[in-house]
């Protein structure tokens, strides 16, 4: 007989054999090491969740930057900070490069810390010893002090919001040359020492100013984190709101109501309303937000009871702006929001004093209801164990149609519900999309791979075109099915993934772009 090895059926060389086990004890594929580190930085938050602690994550992304060449990891940093719009990781990956490659360190800084927060998230991961040093050293302390000389006025100041470090901690550990009176003056304030008052910038001169007496002042241009501790009338809170950025309005909607900036004499018709609802669904301040759709709905979620509804529907349009870039598929598609009980995790994992309320399923709704809005003939199946029957209105919001897909949440993992589903119905889509925490462990767990991958196989006989995209949206490090020419695994709740998947769809991007789109990144 001839080498089984060798000569093999299509089916058996395609489907491969499941040679891990995920979290929740199912059978899995594992991720190649740069691709599982891209699918750890697109995801990943260093914090508790459903099956794993913060500290094994931390473990699992250490040990994964460090199987793969230094180069790579400093455009994952700038791919996970620019593309994926994350905070921990691309400090964390810096942090590590900072000991393995000062060079590819200095190129990619820039690209990473663009923010204050960011600043003091790589010194703060940096000095915890996790990636090897304790002390900043001296490349590291140089583009700190760089850091700090180049920023604005407004980025100090906000950078000055938040502890552990605080800014004046790392003002002190790299001790920054000033490079004006102005900057001498700035930095002498933000730690506390004796200064000129008279050299500091305008806007801090101003804030001082009304600290000492509000009274007949216009509340200062400063950030809004320095003023919420004051007492504050009802037309300098409406203040804030007309002159703040788009997050910060978005943030403090609740902040707004209780300060009485949404009554009028019909509350309905108060001018405030519609001052901040036109902010939240004005289409150039939302892209230079560079918003998350999910914050979006976290923000709708934590709407009070009491809020106006014209601010209710300005969140609505904002959400359908904010993902404008969802492409409309060709042929028959089909979308597949894991519900299951893991789905309960935290997006961005269980932090003490800043876990989000905002779920894994939320996002995966998100993305099933996002997709159906620009496909009005898609197809979403909802599912845990089984897939779960529910009717949706193409025509409804997104966010109407997201809160009735979580609605559906509990229950077990599998996969492969919504594919076998097809296979029943003899269906023949062009595209399938599944979103999921890929912890599958229910079903069918014999034979060599995945139950994803069995009925994936069958569903192909119909359809040998399809295409099958695993958003995998969890920090987890496995999946159930494996990257080839029709299946395509990616990582990230941002809206960069409708981009990854409408290459896909087209043909223009190959099984193994996406790692490609980050080894394409230019430090230059």
């Amino acid at each position: 007989m001839a080498n089984k090895s060798l000569f093999a059926s299509q089916r058996g060389r395609t489907s491969g054999k499941a040679g891990a086990r995920n979290l929740a004890g199912g059978k899995a594929y594992t991720y190649e090491d740069r691709h599982k580190l891209a699918q750890l930085a697109a995801t990943g938050s260093i914090g508790d969740t459903f099956y794993q602690s913060a500290d094994l994550e931390l473990k699992a992304v250490l040990e994964t930057a460090a199987a793969v060449p230094d180069a790579f990891l400093a455009k994952t940093a700038v791919y996970a900070r620019q593309k994926g719009k994350m905070k921990d990781l691309p400090a964390l990956l810096l942090a590590v490069l900072a000991s393995r490659d000062p060079v590819l360190l200095a190129k990619a800084f820039p690209f990473v810390v663009t923010d204050g927060r960011m600043l003091r998230n790589f010194v703060q991961i940096l000095r915890s010893g996790q990636t090897g040093r304790k002390s900043l050293g001296t490349r590291p302390k140089a583009l700190v002090r760089g850091w700090l000389n180049a920023a604005t006025d407004y980025q100090l100041l906000q950078a000055n919001i938040g502890n552990d470090p605080s800014l004046a901690d790392v003002i002190k550990m790299v001790h920054p040359k000033p490079r004006d009176a102005e900057r001498a003056a700035l930095f002498a304030w933000l730690i506390g020492k004796p200064c000129d008052v008279e050299k500091l910038p305008a806007q801090v001169r101003d804030y001082v100013a009304f600290l000492e007496n509000p009274n007949g002042r216009e509340v200062p241009d400063v950030p809004f984190q320095m003023l919420t501790h004051l007492q504050l009338a009802r037309e300098d809170w409406t203040m804030l709101a007309e002159r703040g950025s788009w997050n910060m309005v978005r943030m403090n909607l609740n902040t707004f109501l209780r300060h009485g900036v949404f009554e009028g004499k019909r509350f309905e018709k108060a001018p405030a309303v519609r001052m901040v609802a036109d902010i939240l669904k004005d289409p150039k301040r939302i892209r230079k937000a560079r918003a998350f759709p999910y914050q979006l709905l976290t923000g709708f979620q934590a709407l009070s009871e009491d809020m106006p509804s014209e601010i209710r529907e300005a969140m609505h349009e904002a959400m359908e702006i904010s993902v404008a870039n969802v492409p409309a598929f060709k042929g028959q598609v089909v979308v597949c929001p894991d519900v299951s009980g893991s789905m309960v995790s935290p997006v961005t994992g269980y932090r003490k004093g800043a876990t989000t309320v905002t779920r894994c399923v939320d996002v995966a709704a998100l993305v099933s209801a996002a997709v159906l809005r620009r496909n009005r003939g898609a197809t979403v199946l909802p599912f845990e164990v089984n897939v779960r029957p529910v009717k949706l209105v193409a025509r409804d919001t997104i966010l109407t149609n997201a809160q009735k897909l979580t609605e559906q949440w509990g229950g077990g993992t599998n996969c492969a519900a919504p594919l076998a589903w097809l296979n029943e119905k003899r269906r023949a889509p062009d595209l399938v999309i599944l979103v999921s925490d890929n912890q599958s462990w229910a079903g069918v767990q014999q034979g060599r791979g995945t139950g994803v991958m069995r009925e994936w196989e069958t569903l192909k006989r119909r359809n040998p075109d399809a295409k099958l995209v695993c958003i995998d949206i969890a920090p987890y490090g496995t999946s159930q099915a494996r990257s080839r020419p029709d299946i395509l695994n990616i990582g990230g709740f941002s809206d960069a993934v409708f981009d990854q998947i409408a290459a896909f769809a087209k043909g223009t991007m190959n099984v193994d772009q996406w790692v490609g789109e980050i080894e394409a990144i230019d430090l230059t």
